[in-house]
């Protein structure tokens, strides 16, 4: 990540993206075409959706309808979570980028780990059957960049003796959820942190100490959240159906949190977690 302006972040395989994307899931609106094709004109050049969605095909055409040259942009998707054999991911990669109505994908996730409670025997031996698989689009360059997403530590681990290690781990963070112990291995492992759910959920946008923060800095409160995941060195997926808002929460590289509004969102209780937690997870 560059450290002058944080507008970019630069993946172990050197591949540089935007350092704020575009999150689809659960776009509501008119038309999820026309809400894709505005973020893109909003100057989002990030934009990452999954199979789960239910929305890639309405999604690949928002691409397409924005006019922006597709080397321009950087395009994520996700193994949907039932997928966790080898085939089954070659196939679920195919089928995204048929909806998508792409070529290749510039970033591709695995959605959720196999987990030990689902999966108690073989929970390992999935991820890495799925992880190989991952290796195989990546040399066969039907996908740019490869990583995981909801991955704790110790599901990380066994993946990181691999040829080709992740690049990228997407993770629930926001102010009162920021897992540093995930964040920090992460950073120190080359791995690029994004955020999912960066705003975190109305209480945390209503908070007052984020309240009082944007009245000083003369920014929203989801501003602030995304800001705050930039300094902390996440890139943020932030979402809105609106286009001022999309337009908005763009705007955040002319003001820096102090030291001081860091570590008072950093000593935030715990608030606006999902409650999804990959050990236990259902469709892991």
């Amino acid at each position: 990540m560059s450290s002058s302006n944080l507008k970019t972040f630069t993946l172990s395989n050197g591949d540089v993206f935007p350092s704020i994307g575009y999150g689809t899931y659960k776009v509501a609106g008119a038309s999820i075409e026309d809400i894709v094709a505005d973020a893109i004109r909003a100057g989002y050049r990030l934009i990452d959706g999954a199979a789960l969605y239910g929305n890639e095909v309405e999604v690949g055409r928002g691409i397409a309808k924005s006019g922006v040259p597709r080397e321009q942009l950087k395009v994520t998707s996700k193994v949907p979570p039932e997928a966790k054999h080898y085939d089954d991911v070659i196939a679920a990669a195919n089928k995204t980028l048929e909806d998508l109505g792409l070529d290749y994908l510039d970033l591709y996730l695995v959605h959720w780990p196999a987990n030990a409670t689902v999966h108690p025997d073989q929970w390992n031996e999935l991820n890495m059957d799925t992880w190989a698989a991952m290796i195989e689009l990546y040399r066969q360059k039907k996908v740019r960049a490869i990583g995981v997403s909801n991955f704790k530590i110790h599901h990380l681990e066994p993946l990181m003796k691999t040829d080709v290690k992740p690049m990228v781990n997407q993770i629930e963070f926001h102010p009162g959820y920021t897992q540093p112990e995930i964040v920090d291995y992460c950073i120190e492992h080359d791995i690029v942190v994004e955020a999912w759910s960066p705003l975190g959920r109305t209480r945390v946008l209503q908070l007052p100490l984020l309240e009082e923060i944007a009245k000083e800095t003369g920014k929203t409160t989801a501003q602030i959240c995304i800001r705050y995941a930039l300094q902390k060195h996440v890139l943020p997926l932030p979402k809105s159906s609106h286009y001022e808002r999309m337009k908005a929460n763009l705007d955040v590289f002319d003001f820096s949190l102090t030291p001081e509004q860091m570590e008072a969102i950093d000593s935030l209780p715990e608030t606006g977690y999902s409650g999804l937690d990959p050990d236990t997870n259902p469709v892991g």
